[in-house]
């Protein structure tokens, strides 16, 4: 007997096949899986770009493009010409848009994200006597919640330049103006507004 196909073999596969559906890894991420729509008529291999992506609370969602793969970190897909747009995992992502790096890379920001986004509202945030608020420095900015009237509003200032907005949305809870507070803070973070204030938006 082929020891390939001894029945050891097969569990082995067998056992491979059940971990790779639960964390969501290939036989080789370096090569587009096989099946699915890879192996369907008229559904393009490459040309596909980005055009959201998000996070479920589990691994809840089937990948639409490799019909194999469950994933918690969903990347919406898009073709010129295909009809409908794909949500799918990050090897399969990569291979669409042609830069696998890039895909695994915008997991990675996504991730950290995430995880300091659960840690946000734990941080230790000073109240401050000035504005009956609170406030926390991080990453170089100061950020400050604070009442107006029977609502709660945000600050952020880069503390190097003094590049600061306030926002224009008033929120229920500290809570809310806090989490608004992180969003914009992990785009400027991104974008450096600071370094080019002429053409920066207003943060809402």
């Amino acid at each position: 007997m082929d020891v390939d196909d001894s029945p050891l073999s097969r569990l082995f596969k067998s056992l491979l096949s059940i971990e790779e559906t639960a964390s969501g890894s290939y036989e080789d991420p370096g090569r587009p899986p096989a099946g699915g729509k890879w192996s369907e008529p008229g559904v393009p291999h490459k040309g596909w770009h980005v055009v959201d992506y998000y996070k479920l609370d589990d691994r809840e969602h089937l990948c639409e493009m490799c019909e194999r793969q469950m994933v918690m970190f969903v990347h919406v897909m898009r073709h010129d010409d295909y009809d409908e747009d794909l949500k799918v995992g990050c090897v399969c992502a990569g291979h669409m848009e042609s830069d696998l790096e890039g895909a695994r890379q915008r997991e990675v920001r996504y991730r950290n994200k995430s995880k300091r986004r659960d840690n946000w509202l734990t941080r230790r945030w000073q109240n401050s006597f000035k504005t009956g608020g609170q406030y926390l420095r991080t990453d170089g900015m100061s950020i400050s919640v604070y009442p107006t009237a029977n609502h709660w509003s945000a600050t952020i200032r880069h503390r190097a330049s003094d590049y600061k907005r306030h926002s224009e949305r008033r929120y229920k809870t500290s809570d809310e103006a806090k989490l608004a507070a992180f969003e914009v803070m992990m785009v400027w973070l991104e974008k450096k507004p600071w370094e080019n204030p002429i053409r920066s938006k207003r943060p809402r």
